[in-house]
């Protein structure tokens, strides 16, 4: 799944207005405008697809084509700017550092996975029964592999099928 996909798919499941949306990026770090945000949630065409390039410092401007590439620090920058617009921002504890600036490196759809289960603090089974009411039975070991993180021995990368269809899960379970 593309990032354009998901940031649609996230922004129709929970009912995020525009403001909203570049408020969560102001917060995640990354600084839009309300119009490069409707830009980037227009589907691009397939042929766009092929010239996505992931090392690109936040975002792209292609102004032949007049739309705005989300790449993976960009979502993971967006996702976690949801965590602070939900849930406030984390004060870090004594001697802990600030939280890492997000890489880019780890599977997007893992990252979603991790994110919106903090930002709506949903509880493990919660995304058991969403999954369920996509269609889609998975057991809590295996939704524990793919919420570790990368490096781990049972860390197992999370398919676009799993992603789809918790956003559809959460679509019919935010938006009835």
């Amino acid at each position: 799944m593309h990032n354009h996909d998901i940031l649609i798919r996230v922004r129709y499941a929970l009912d995020i207005k525009n403001n909203d949306m570049v408020e969560m990026f102001k917060l995640g770090g990354v600084n839009v405008t309300k119009e490069e945000v409707l830009e980037m949630l227009t589907k691009p065409k397939e042929d766009d697809y092929d010239d996505y390039d992931d090392d690109v410092d936040f975002y792209e401007y292609d102004e032949e084509e007049d739309s705005i590439k989300c790449n993976n620090k960009m979502m993971e920058s967006f996702l976690n700017g949801m965590i602070i617009f939900k849930r406030g921002k984390q004060q870090p504890k004594p001697g802990q550092p600030e939280s890492p600036a997000p890489t880019g490196k780890e599977s997007v759809n893992n990252v979603l996975l991790k994110k919106l289960k903090i930002a709506l603090s949903l509880t493990s089974e919660d995304m058991i029964d969403i999954l369920k009411e996509a269609g889609v039975d998975i057991t809590k070991g295996e939704l524990g592999a793919i919420l570790r993180k990368e490096g781990h021995r049972n860390y197992k990368q999370c398919g676009d099928r799993y992603a789809r269809n918790f956003l559809k899960g959460l679509t019919l379970k935010y938006r009835g």
